[in-house]
């Protein structure tokens, strides 16, 4: 492979800016300095580039702290989306490759997953994995007292064929709770709370199964998942 192509691949550079890196001795083969962007690289070939190795990408696993007013999509004519969060730092060819594992509302904060490996993303959204989503919620109203019960039970959410899995509900003050759910139906929280004649007013997902959101992580924010994270998906339940 061609050195400017692997660069372009596996970093936020083109292969234009890669010939301007070049020339300003930023790029190294094996600790020598490199000469040309058609140099053709082999496997074991090192290239840095700042002193930093560059390495490929291969699998890749985010976690993303989502502020309001961006879209759990990979495009949108619209509204802005969750990728436009990673643009600057990532290669192209990365970003066209990830899937969002379980998306969020617009008006939805915290953990967003990201991935390039669709079986990972399979084992966390597929719905016979009963995956959890541990959310803070509050709300317009008080949360009565049969709201747990209700929830505990499963709701038949308008237009479903099958009540929702039992969740729980543990409340943190009048209109303030943690509710953790096992599959992600469409608008699932908002509409089991309005079956409940109340409305949510702000809404942020702080783990999916035993991933939290990093509280290092600032809105907008993002990071690379650990191995434990990663592997932590396939655990058996």
């Amino acid at each position: 492979m061609r050195l400017d192509k692997f660069l372009a691949d596996n970093s936020p550079y083109s292969r234009k800016q890669v010939a301007s890196l070049i020339k300003q001795g930023r790029i190294r083969i094996n600790s020598e300095r490199a000469s040309s962007s058609s140099v053709k690289l082999g496997r074991e070939d090192s290239v840095t580039l700042d002193e930093q190795v560059i390495e490929p990408f291969g699998d890749y696993y985010l976690m993303l702290n989502k502020p309001v007013g961006y879209v759990s999509a990979t495009s949108d004519s619209v509204h802005a989306t969750v990728i436009d969060l990673l643009h600057s730092a990532l290669p192209s060819k990365l970003l066209k490759s990830l899937q969002i594992a379980g998306r969020l509302d617009i008006d939805t904060t915290g953990l967003v997953l990201l991935t390039n490996d669709g079986q990972w993303n399979h084992a966390i959204t597929a719905p016979s994995r009963a995956c959890s989503k541990v959310y803070l919620v509050e709300t317009e109203n008080d949360i009565s007292p049969e709201t747990e019960v209700i929830f505990n039970q499963g709701i038949l959410l308008h237009g479903e064929k099958k009540p929702t899995r039992p969740a729980t509900i543990q409340q943190l003050g009048p209109r303030k709770a943690r509710l953790s759910i096992a599959e992600g139906k469409y608008h699932q929280v908002k509409r089991m709370f309005a079956a409940c004649n109340n409305r949510v007013v702000s809404l942020h997902r702080m783990s999916v199964g035993a991933i939290s959101l990093d509280e290092k992580l600032a809105q907008g924010e993002y990071r690379r998942l650990s191995a434990d994270e990663v592997q932590s998906v396939y655990a058996k339940t």
